[in-house]
């Protein structure tokens, strides 16, 4: 299922920024399982620490099911569960409402990091 959505380009992970790490994945796994690798590359930069945490976390929560294969070497893959599905379309609304007021956010931050020269936000 796709919700229109890829946290893949540069463009939409600032423009997502606003979403936490958990979120941006269920946007990833709304397109159907992905295995660790595919996770990784879908955020440039990812640590597989941040990864293994994010994806154990989602699994916790119920939000993700992962499944191990009985291969040389195992492969796993990650797919959303119905209530991680059900989830989708509000990280969607949330994706369009980051998208529709990016310049907003934009200038926001901005103001911010002149008026707090010394802040560790970035």
């Amino acid at each position: 299922m796709s919700i229109g959505i890829s946290v893949a380009t540069e463009a939409e992970r600032g423009d997502l920024s606003a979403i936490d790490a958990q979120a941006a994945w269920v946007v990833e796994l709304a397109n159907g399982p992905r295995r660790c690798r595919q996770l990784q590359r879908a955020i440039d930069g990812i640590s597989q620490r941040m990864l293994t945490l994010t994806v154990r976390r989602l699994e916790r929560d119920g939000l993700v099911l992962r499944t191990a294969y009985p291969t040389v070497p195992v492969q796993v893959d990650y797919r959303l569960t119905e209530t991680g599905t059900s989830l989708t379309h509000l990280v969607k609304a949330l994706a369009d409402w980051s998208l529709a007021h990016r310049a907003v956010i934009s200038e926001a931050r901005q103001a911010y990091d002149s008026d707090h020269p010394d802040n560790e936000i970035r």
